[in-house]
């Protein structure tokens, strides 16, 4: 009879093979990486005043519209979760290994999105900070305990759609508040396209794993991708600025839709073979998400209603949404 500490033990047997790959990987992500720092990528242009650059920045600023502004919070809040994801990868991922240097290193990375972000909002003066704060601190209070954090296997499926959803997430926010301010286009370009690196390094460690230990993984997967939380679920507001989101076309079920397709392709699952029961019927599971993300998607847009929202952190002023 199996227990559920001897099925965590087996995974992290896994989880020490895949050392050596987990050191390539590093090596290619760092390779291609283009390090950047928010004190670079919010400067003023040589020579140019600096009290003239933080005028002129608010004054296009100014054309950045409300549902941009509420979801470049949401943008924010969510990266300044990452103490809460450096705890929970390190309970696995943690020791005098690569996967520990791992760890560190995306940490680093990530601890610069939440704060050139930080950054912006306060020189841009787009959004009521001190109230900004105030969700940041509500947020990380109130902690974030996901039942997946008890396997490693689903650790990994939940960063690699969590990271991909990001990525999208901020690409879009990017597109749409650039319009009329171009400097949070750059600086979110560049959080969107590190959030890509990151996702492709949790997703094919993912697929090794499904190499390595493919019923578990698939039991793993199929737990998760019917849908995730994700992790500002805890924040003051969520759900409403999620709403916010994705009426304005930033983020929404038919994005993770994509995500998920994606993932199916990409993990090959339906091709899967020499699978025990349990691994079969998870791959059934898996295979048949796509169908009911659909559903999901067609009911939310057939009875989504024009709703007038407020928040304290966009100053509280009302607008209208269809």
């Amino acid at each position: 009879m199996t227990t559920p500490t001897m099925e965590t033990l087996a995974r992290v047997e896994v989880l020490a093979d895949l050392e050596p790959v987990v050191h390539e990987l590093m090596d290619v992500h760092e390779a291609k990486r283009i390090l950047w720092f928010p004190s670079e990528l919010l400067a003023p242009a040589p020579e140019t005043d600096p009290e003239r650059h933080i005028r002129e920045l608010r004054e296009r600023a100014r054309g950045i519209s409300l549902p941009a502004r509420v979801a470049l919070a949401l943008n924010l809040l969510t990266e300044e979760g990452l103490p809460h994801f450096h705890r929970l990868l390190a309970a696995y991922l943690g020791g005098d290994t690569f996967w520990s240097k791992w760890t560190n290193l995306w940490t680093a990375e990530e601890d610069r999105h939440g704060a050139v972000l930080h950054d912006y909002t306060r020189d841009s003066a787009i959004l009521d900070n001190p109230v900004l704060e105030r969700m940041q601190f509500e947020y990380l209070r109130a902690g974030f305990e996901p039942a997946w954090d008890k396997d490693p296997y689903r650790v990994f499926v939940y960063t690699t759609l969590q990271e991909r959803a990001t990525q999208m997430s901020h690409a879009n926010t990017g597109k749409l508040a650039s319009e009329y301010e171009p400097t949070i286009g750059t600086v979110l370009a560049n959080v969107a396209k590190e959030e890509a690196r990151h996702y492709t390094f949790y997703r094919t460690i993912f697929k090794e794993v499904l190499v390595r230990d493919p019923n578990r993984a698939l039991v793993s997967a199929a737990e998760l991708m019917p849908s995730i939380d994700m992790p500002g679920v805890n924040m003051p507001n969520f759900r409403e600025m999620a709403d916010v989101v994705r009426r304005a076309g930033i983020y929404g079920p038919r994005d993770y839709l994509k995500i998920v397709e994606e993932q199916i392709r990409f993990w090959a699952i339906e091709t899967l073979e020499g699978l025990d029961e349990m691994g079969k019927k998870a791959q059934e599971k898996i295979l048949a998400v796509p169908k009911r993300l659909e559903r999901i998607a067609d009911m939310m847009e057939t009875r989504s209603k024009a709703k007038t929202f407020s928040f304290p952190v966009a100053f509280a002023a009302e607008f209208e949404m269809a």
